[in-house]
């Protein structure tokens, strides 16, 4: 089973599985897009959000849990 750790990049966690594209979405952060976005870590980009990065690891890796 695949899991992630929230020092990984958008970029990483976006070439592991491209869904997880839509829990960053759902969660507010629409900019994953975004070449910037690519090399920020899980941790950085939801600082930058206002977003609780243990609360998206752990919903990440509950999806990856599922595959």
């Amino acid at each position: 089973m695949a899991t992630i750790t929230k020092s990984m990049t958008i970029g990483e966690l976006l070439e592991m599985d491209r869904n997880i594209a839509g829990i960053l979405m759902r969660a507010g952060m629409h900019c994953i897009g975004c070449p910037s976005a690519q090399g920020e870590s899980l941790e950085e980009a939801a600082m930058v959000h206002g977003m609780n990065a243990d609360l998206l690891e752990a919903q990440i890796n509950d999806y990856l849990a599922t595959k």
